[in-house]
């Protein structure tokens, strides 16, 4: 293995440039030369490829974002366009390729393994919603600015008798809102898994206010599950609680990688290197049980998620 490339797809996620930082590094050290793809899939079809160097990854660890770009190229599917992407890659002699990304990224890179390109994935995505890790990079820093508002919003909520119905991102999946939720020791938290009673939500607010004297309260939503905005004017109506919606939107993509974040995507990087210098493909890196483990793509994405079941008992338990 002499030559490699990186490229960031989908969705942008604190910490990637943590992980093209380590690919550089760990790869330079063994004498491997790394190029950048800009711009994701459709910069590998159209051959925006460059080298990397040492000096290209520095002062990148605390940035959000990706240095190399992301984008999202629906078209990848079709067989045309991935032999497109292999003939960029073969005329430069890069045998292997690190695609750093959610599942949607994984596909592509299983295609292409498939087409004589050594890959393996990396999970960079604020939302944890690929299956057969137990973390995905993005997901902490995410996590923290969550926190984070909803700290600042409990602060004037319970100076106006509030009650502050927020929606967090999440893709529709449902980590981000129980995560946060616990985190915040929110009342309600609205998922995919959790259902929908907004007449039962209603009542309970009610409750919480006359019989158990609450002066603020908050509830969680995932996007796409329901209208915030709407459940907050009906709390307003038929509750004492002076209901409000807030979208945070993409403000939980944006800032510094907490450490978490660093460790996490250093250690994938470093990984994933490790695996292409041993020619396997159609892998991707994850976190299981506290250890960093390669999987088949196909296997890992067809696997469940058991924490999450746990983390909804907690929740119920400490509500």
């Amino acid at each position: 293995m002499n030559k490699i490339a990186i490229l960031t797809s989908g969705g942008d996620a604190p910490g990637m440039n943590a992980a093209i930082r380590a690919i550089t590094r760990v790869a330079s050290k063994k004498q491997i030369e790394v190029y950048g793809v800009q711009d994701g899939y459709a910069g590998l079809v159209q051959g925006q490829i460059k080298r990397l160097k040492n000096s290209d990854v520095s002062e990148v660890l605390s940035r959000g974002g990706t240095i190399l770009g992301s984008s999202r190229l629906p078209e990848f599917v079709e067989e045309t366009v991935q032999l497109q992407a292999v003939h960029q890659l073969q005329k430069r002699g890069i045998e292997g390729l690190i695609v750093i990304g959610g599942d949607g990224s994984y596909r592509g890179a299983l295609e292409l393994s498939q087409k004589g390109i050594c890959c393996i994935g990396v999970p960079g995505t604020i939302d944890n919603d690929i299956n057969g890790t137990d973390e995905t990079i993005g997901f902490h820093t995410a996590l923290y600015n969550i926190v984070d508002a909803v700290n600042k919003l409990r602060d004037t909520s319970s100076s106006h008798h509030r009650c502050f119905v927020i929606e967090v991102m999440g893709n529709n999946r449902d980590s981000l809102a129980l995560y946060s939720g616990i985190a915040c020791g929110s009342e309600f938290i609205i998922t995919k898994n959790t259902g929908y009673d907004e007449d039962y939500i209603v009542k309970m607010m009610d409750f919480y206010e006359k019989e158990q004297g609450k002066k603020h309260a908050i509830i969680i939503a995932s996007e796409n599950m329901i209208d915030v905005e709407k459940l907050a004017e009906r709390i307003s109506k038929e509750t004492h609680f002076s209901g409000r919606s807030i979208v945070l939107g993409h403000i939980q993509r944006g800032g510094s990688p907490v450490p978490q974040d660093r460790i996490l995507a250093s250690q994938m990087g470093q990984y994933a290197v490790e695996l292409l210098i041993e020619h396997q493909s159609g892998y991707c890196v994850c976190k299981k049980d506290n250890h960093i483990i390669a999987r088949k793509i196909d296997e890992a994405l067809n696997d469940v998620n058991k924490i999450q079941e746990k983390m909804y008992q907690l929740f119920n338990e400490l509500v």
